[in-house]
């Protein structure tokens, strides 16, 4: 058996000494955006720090917690606090935790992230759904050794998130009065927030907002043959021309704010798969 498969049985039998249940749903919460966990009808949670080979949330705002239960009859397990690459950490790690939920049964994931607009049309405060990404973060999960047991050698990313899930995800909007975007996201490495060059070239090449996480899962989970829904809170306007100084204290608030619109989108997505 490979080292990777020998540490997701290591953790696996610290979870299932807890619980024995499959978990079809799997949900992964950014910066701010951890008010979801309040909507699972908790059965277990378990600290990353009692759970072999997990990293640890170093951000403020990531708790740092798996948490297993029920949101509308469907069995979820939801990281509360996910990892970055500007840590320090490797994207192995990062991606990690999917690996594991794929062993807890986890068909499909549900994704958030806090990030910042660039698509002149888009506002603060404004919930997008990821259609596609391009990844700028230098690296991959996937270089190195093909564990061919969890998924091929190249992976197709023709749809990197479902298009099933996002007219669901519309529809629930639509019925919820949401306004929502639809957009590409860009990762970058961070932590520093970009300059205003940075912002011209990232809106040529295509992307609507930019971030510093989701796409390392979204890779490691369409390997392994998930579904993902990718779901986007705008927290600060990134127009090259009226940029002004960001103070993270206000992204978060502003995340915190919008999170509510994001969690009822997730929720009522969940109850219709």
């Amino acid at each position: 058996m490979s080292e990777l498969l020998t540490k997701i049985n290591e953790t696996l039998e610290v979870i299932r000494k807890k619980t024995n249940k499959t978990y079809p749903v799997g949900i992964i919460l950014g910066t701010g955006l951890g008010g979801l966990v309040e909507e699972i009808e908790k059965e277990l949670e378990i600290d990353y720090a009692d759970l072999p080979h997990f990293p640890l949330s170093t951000v403020e705002s990531h708790s740092g917690k798996l948490i297993f239960g029920k949101i509308n009859n469907h069995n979820v397990v939801a990281m509360q606090g996910r990892f970055h690459y500007y840590e320090g950490y490797s994207m192995q790690q990062i991606t990690y935790p999917v690996r594991v939920m794929k062993f807890l049964g986890v068909e499909t994931l549900l994704v958030s992230n806090a990030c910042g607009g660039m698509n002149p049309l888009f506002k603060r405060g404004d919930v997008m759904i990821m259609v596609d990404h391009i990844n700028l973060l230098g690296d991959n999960p996937l270089i190195g050794k093909n564990e061919d047991e969890l998924g091929p050698r190249f992976p197709d990313m023709s749809e990197p998130y479902n298009n099933e899930l996002i007219n669901l995800a519309e529809q629930v909007a639509l019925e919820n009065k949401i306004k929502i975007q639809k957009g590409v996201y860009v990762a970058v490495p961070g932590p520093n927030l970009e300059t205003r060059a940075e912002y011209r070239f990232l809106r040529a090449i295509g992307a609507d907002v930019v971030g510093m996480s989701t796409i390392p899962e979204n890779i490691v989970a369409n390997h392994m043959g998930m579904k993902v829904l990718g779901v986007s809170i705008i927290t600060d306007e990134c127009f090259p021309e009226s940029l002004k100084p960001v103070d993270v204290k206000e992204i978060i608030a502003t995340a915190m704010e919008a999170e509510p619109k994001m969690t009822t989108i997730m929720k009522e997505v969940i109850k219709k798969l």
